[in-house]
């Protein structure tokens, strides 16, 4: 029986059913301005106020991101602005995260990083620039959404200001990168971060710049013009093509059962019983187009696209609403030679930039498979497809077992892999999951790419290090069915620490920082009396009570 809480999340959404932003394009420049509806609550108990946000907020800037990364082609900057008078964004809802359980706090704090961190994405591998126009008041995540561009353009009318205030006033943490990226990124000395993140009027006018909290000020009478000229500055370092054109993207079809997700490419099976899931993935059915024209002309039907548009939403769907789901059984199915001959399209055309934002939502969606929360297991079975761009997924599982059927060739599965493998799609320690599997230790990854291009079969695939198990006919059923028992049987909060752990275990780089300290110090506060108790600074927040802490050091 699940504890799901209904109604259940849809992460799909669409420009004509925002309720919370709009988006505009003119030019090279988009703008997105958040006018967030008080009475747009994603769920009921509380009103947004102040340009504060939740979950629904978050999703329709999600859509908006990836329309502009593909219907808009055009755009070289996106603006981020407020539509309300003198408020840029207070952050997340106070009240909202008052009155929602751990879990609900813990998986929005996710998706919006994820979110903050594709924005980062982009501008890295697309060429796609973000200013945030600060046109008043900023706060918790509203200034973690600021943080998150490229440049930062601050109001400068005496009274708007940048500001983390969630210790002082919530005893919680900025949970979407707030901490890691006024150090990492902006490079706040320690001490006056110290001051900045303790304070709940923050920093404004020239002193923001000076601290480094953003990159230049204007006076109201002067900010729209600094703003459109720095953001016609950021677009004339994009790649990204003035005629080029753009693929709409029509909402992701799916169909829900009370035991699954169902798309196109991609199913997911729910045994309720054992707490786990099978995703399949699906090989293309039908010839891939090998030219760009062709590519254009299946537009958001294009299997890449459209296969990875529904496993980013069934990642989304199975990770918000399946909670007691713990294990996740990654399967593959189709023709091998079809995910392969997908695969040398991409790299044939990878700088066009159709291919390089598809590439781009393959990487991002590979990645929220991996900061996911639940046990993955790769089962590589016959007619399996686990080649190329798919193989990412077996590799990015926890464990991969492979049916080793030595005396029946024909049905035995291969793996295989090619040049996608080798850097094309890294995790967000950026490192490719080969190398994060091998350490970059030298001999394993040159024993690698001599092996691509070839299948192996499963005593190849064992002997290369790129499975962990390679039972036979006679033991599978025993050997899986054992693997996804004892794993129900274990705390998931251990494993989810434990997983974790492993599946980050050498590089370090900003983002990986704040997913670990999301989890491990976020979480933690989250649970804390200080934070969450009857007399907690959270719970009271706006009732006019102080809080009341528990002074012990921990």
């Amino acid at each position: 029986m699940t504890t799901t809480a209904a109604p259940r999340v849809d992460y799909r959404t669409e420009p004509s059913k925002y309720r919370h932003w709009t988006l505009s394009t003119e030019g090279s420049v988009a703008r997105l301005s958040l006018d967030i509806a008080e009475d747009g609550g994603i769920r009921p108990g509380y009103k947004l106020k102040l340009n504060s946000y939740d979950l629904g907020v978050d999703i329709e800037l999600h859509d908006a991101l990836n329309r502009v990364r593909f219907e808009h082609p055009e755009v070289r900057t996106v603006v981020v602005t407020s539509g309300k008078d003198r408020i840029f964004c207070s952050g997340a809802n106070i009240f909202m995260l008052g009155v929602s359980s751990h879990a609900w706090k813990v998986n929005f704090c996710k998706f919006t990083n994820e979110t903050r961190n594709g924005i980062e994405d982009s501008s890295r591998h697309s060429g796609l620039k973000f200013l945030a126009a600060v046109n008043g008041a900023c706060a918790g995540g509203g200034y973690e959404l600021a943080l998150a561009c490229d440049d930062i353009v601050l109001v400068d009318d005496r009274s708007s200001a940048v500001s983390l205030p969630e210790v002082p006033l919530l005893g919680v943490l900025p949970g979407t990168g707030g901490l890691t990226r006024v150090t990492d990124k902006r490079h706040v000395r320690h001490d006056l971060a110290d001051i900045f993140c303790t304070s709940v009027e923050g920093v404004r006018g020239q002193k923001a710049v000076e601290w480094r909290l953003v990159d230049a000020v204007a006076k109201p009478a002067q900010f729209a013009a600094t703003v459109q000229e720095r953001a016609a500055k950021l677009a004339q370092g994009s790649t990204r093509p003035a005629d080029g054109k753009g693929v709409a993207l029509p909402r992701i079809e799916r169909e829900d059962t009370d035991n699954g997700v169902n798309y196109e490419y991609v199913t997911v099976s729910i045994d309720r019983a054992k707490r786990c899931a099978t995703f399949t993935i699906k090989a293309p059915t039908t010839a891939t187009p090998t030219d760009i024209a062709g590519i254009e002309a299946q537009g958001a039907t294009w299997w890449p696209l459209a296969m990875g548009r529904q496993l980013d939403d069934a990642i989304l769907v199975m990770r918000t609403n399946e909670l007691d789901v713990g294990t996740w059984l990654l399967k593959t199915e189709g023709d091998a030679d079809a995910v392969l001959a997908s695969d040398a399209t991409l790299l044939a055309h990878k700088d066009h930039w159709l291919v390089n934002e598809t590439i781009g939502l393959l990487r991002r969606t590979l990645a929220r498979l991996d900061v996911s929360s639940r046990s993955l297991f790769a089962l590589i079975e016959p007619g399996s497809c686990f080649v190329g761009t798919l193989a990412e997924v077996a590799f990015a599982a926890d464990r991969a077992y492979m049916l080793a059927l030595p005396d029946d060739p024909e049905r035995a599965p291969r793996i295989a892999l090619n040049e996608m493998n080798f850097g094309y799609y890294p995790m967000v320690n950026d490192q490719s999951r080969l190398q994060r599997r091998f350490y970059e230790e030298t001999s394993p990854m040159e024993a690698l790419r001599g092996a691509a291009g070839k299948p192996l079969d499963a005593d190849e695939a064992l002997a290369l290090g790129l499975v962990t198990a390679a039972p036979d006919d006679i033991d599978w059923d025993d050997e899986i069915r054992i693997a996804i028992e004892e794993r129900a049987a274990m705390s998931p909060d251990a494993l989810t620490g434990l997983e974790a752990n492993l599946r980050f275990s050498s590089n370090e780089n900003m983002v990986t920082r704040i997913f670990g300290r999301l989890t491990a110090w976020q979480n933690w506060i989250f649970n804390r009396p200080n934070a969450v108790g009857e007399k907690g600074a959270l719970k009271n927040y706006g009732t006019g009570e102080k809080a009341a802490f528990d002074l012990n050091r921990v």
